[in-house]
């Protein structure tokens, strides 16, 4: 396997914001599943109830390197932060329809190769 360094970064408005910390581990699991990864530890999440900054994280570490959610349920719509950095190849296409379930309003995203650089390669996807 050939290494690519891409990073998907993904900012969404959802309307379904997740709020249980053993969904996101499951979840997590479904998405290196979905885009053919292999787990090395994890995933772990928690929900972490401090006001301003209320909602569920998690994190599992992969063979490649990592996927990690953040989300805020306090806002109407809530707020998730999805990171995924990978030296393997994948389909973002995959990612995006795994938020689907959410129920997102906007998503924003920017799509990075990193082998050499910070090359921004979003309208290569789009």
């Amino acid at each position: 396997m050939a290494l690519v360094h891409k990073h998907l970064i993904i900012r969404a408005e959802v309307n379904q914001p997740p709020v249980d910390p053993e969904f996101i581990e499951t979840w997590l699991r479904d998405v290196v599943s979905a885009i053919n990864m292999k787990i090395c530890k994890g995933p772990i999440a928690h929900y972490v109830d401090m006001p301003g900054n209320r909602g569920v994280t998690g994190i599992v570490i992969i063979e490649t390197s990592h996927i990690a959610i953040h989300v805020w349920d306090e806002t109407n719509p809530g707020l998730m932060q999805l990171d995924v950095y990978t030296c393997g190849p994948f389909d973002p296409q995959v990612i995006f329809d795994m938020i689907e379930e959410f129920d997102p309003v906007q998503v924003e995203y920017t799509y990075l190769d990193r082998e050499k650089g910070l090359i921004d390669i979003t309208a290569s996807f789009a």
